[in-house]
């Protein structure tokens, strides 16, 4: 298994910016061998991203990182990192490349990306994730990320970030204290 730590993750450049849309599109909305194991697509429909949103955002959270880790060269895995103030951190947008999802490099990745925020005196991680995704907020509540809870609503109304399927979609805040 490979192994990944806080140093192994290089914040992302614009050429990233089209391997990182298809991982993330491939974790998040795959379909058939494309697909994640904890895919959306029987909720949302479309792409997770695209490369101008995400490019969108990294201009427009200038403090945040997207960083990236390479296999061979490759980008196979990112997440997004960005500050909220005194010690707290958002992490969004955890995604590893489907076909190597089962070696368990999200539970690494995860764990390198606390580590980088550690070594930025970071004492908290706070996310979101969609509220019907039961096993993916299982996956995290056993690494130490539990509701807090807050929610905060789906935006239903900009198709940016896909179709909904579903009218009873929200995201649920988690949390994992750091120290």
């Amino acid at each position: 298994m490979a192994r990944i730590t806080s140093a192994d993750l290089h914040p992302a450049t614009d050429a990233d910016v089209p391997a990182i849309v298809s991982v993330m599109n491939r974790a998040y909305r795959g379909t058939g061998g494309d697909a994640g194991w904890n895919s959306e697509v029987d909720y949302i429909d479309g792409n997770r991203t695209s490369e101008p949103l995400l490019r969108e955002a990294m201009v427009a959270s200038a403090e945040a990182k997207l960083l990236v880790w390479r296999m061979s060269g490759d980008v196979r895995a990112c997440v997004w990192l960005e500050p909220l103030g005194e010690g707290s951190w958002y992490l969004g947008s955890l995604a590893v490349d489907p076909r190597l999802q089962s070696a368990g490099l999200g539970r690494r990745l995860l764990a390198a990306s606390e580590d980088w925020v550690r070594e930025r005196d970071g004492r908290e991680i706070r996310m979101t994730v969609v509220n019907v995704r039961a096993y993916l907020i299982a996956w995290y509540a056993r690494r130490g990320y539990h509701p807090t809870g807050e929610t905060q609503p789906f935006p239903y109304d900009d198709a940016r970030f896909g179709v909904p399927k579903r009218n009873d979609l929200c995201f649920v805040v988690l949390r994992k204290q750091l120290c």
